[in-house]
């Protein structure tokens, strides 16, 4: 992505978090640290991403990036300290491929992990509930997945009605503050990038579900 693009995207993004606009969306927070990170703006990117946690903590992917930030910024010790919380958060809500970043991240700099001990909670779930996996908390199943394959089937057994709802209303800004026409397919690639990141969808678990293992015979 040039830098012109680049420059854009910080600009929607920073539209996105104005107090006039919704300050306390956790999810523009999280992409404009991605979008400063790209810029090379490393100190930024590492102060939005701790506004995202600061907002949404089981958004767990905020503290690896946000830990990386903080490393090219040349802020170790801070890093250190922000891996250490969001490896522990990690764990507890059972992210594994953000607790697996941040492990290695921790090496790299010659920090010991910490010790940690998953949360063993026993909830008693109705037939119609499920525990969210973005939220670490019970909520309504969905009536029915809300898109066909691999992917609809996913959210339909990780994602709460609670979560998807709030995805949607979080999606409608996406599509309005930064102008998206879903008929187009740049647009449509932008539109999923962000609803991947507000599910906590990484790279490897959509490579997982693109795969030909993953589809019906």
């Amino acid at each position: 992505m040039d830098i012109d693009a680049i420059n854009r995207r910080i600009a929607q993004f920073e539209t996105m978090v104005r107090p006039e606009a919704d300050p306390t969306n956790d999810m523009a927070w999280f992409s404009l640290g991605g979008a400063y990170a790209q810029a090379g703006r490393f100190a930024e990117s590492a102060g939005a991403y701790q506004r995202c946690i600061e907002l949404n903590p089981a958004m767990t992917k905020a503290f690896a990036l946000g830990g990386q930030s903080l490393v090219d910024a040349g802020k170790t010790s801070e890093a250190i300290a922000l891996l250490n919380k969001g490896y522990v958060e990690a764990s507890q809500r059972g992210d594994r491929m953000p607790m697996k970043s941040m492990g290695e991240l921790l090496e790299k700099l010659g920090q010991p992990l910490p010790q940690v001990q998953s949360k063993q909670v026993h909830v008693e779930l109705g037939t119609d509930m499920m525990m969210d996996r973005k939220t670490g908390k019970p909520g309504r199943k969905l009536p029915r997945p809300p898109m066909r394959g691999p992917l609809g089937l996913w959210i339909y057994n990780n994602v709460s009605a609670e979560t998807w709802d709030a995805w949607i209303r979080q999606g409608t800004k996406v599509i309005n503050e930064l102008r998206l026409d879903l008929s187009r397919e740049a647009d449509n690639d932008t539109y999923d990038k962000h609803m991947f990141e507000y599910l906590g969808m990484d790279e490897d678990l959509l490579a997982e579900l693109r795969s030909p293992a993953s589809k019906p015979d």
